[in-house]
């Protein structure tokens, strides 16, 4: 018997947020068929961003995978709106693009984006492992230190 996304969510002490609102004139996710593209999410909490700057000088490791985290958990929200609260029309996460703005010196973006890729994991199973591109930058947008976007297959 598989457990649902739900009990999954309240197993995992999970609360997913509301949804943040677009920053710019951009649509927060978009539908096509099966597929549902969610625009790049920053790690916002309660309003605010939960860590700014840049990996590998003023943001640690750590305090990076804390923000592809919360970055993931935001994308879950855009697809519990873009289903009408039904996460368990989630057929499979298919791929992340995660950036990581960082130093020029700094090489570790994959261990910052599996901040975003365990959290899928941990909620959807299977279904959450994905393809992914962890991408360093020079900056994002409000001084996050950390952005992700998804592509998802619904059901």
């Amino acid at each position: 018997m598989t457990i649902s996304v739900n009990d999954r969510l309240i197993e995992l002490g999970i609360t997913v947020p509301q949804i943040v609102p677009p920053i710019a004139n951009y649509a927060l996710f978009v539908r096509t068929g099966a597929l549902l593209f969610i625009s790049g999410q920053l790690p916002i909490s309660n309003g605010a961003l939960v860590h700014t700057g840049k990996v590998g000088a003023t943001v640690s490791v750590e305090e990076g995978i804390a923000s592809a985290r919360q970055s993931a958990l935001n994308v879950v929200a855009q697809i519990k709106a873009a289903c009408c609260g039904d996460l368990e029309r989630v057929q499979r996460i298919v791929k992340i693009t995660g950036f990581v703005a960082s130093t020029p010196d700094f090489t570790n973006h994959p261990e910052v984006i599996n901040g975003a890729s365990d959290l899928f994991a941990e909620i959807f199973g299977e279904k959450g492992r994905h393809a992914r591109a962890a991408v360093g930058c020079p900056s994002l947008p409000l001084d996050s230190p950390v952005e992700v976007e998804a592509i998802v297959e619904l059901i």
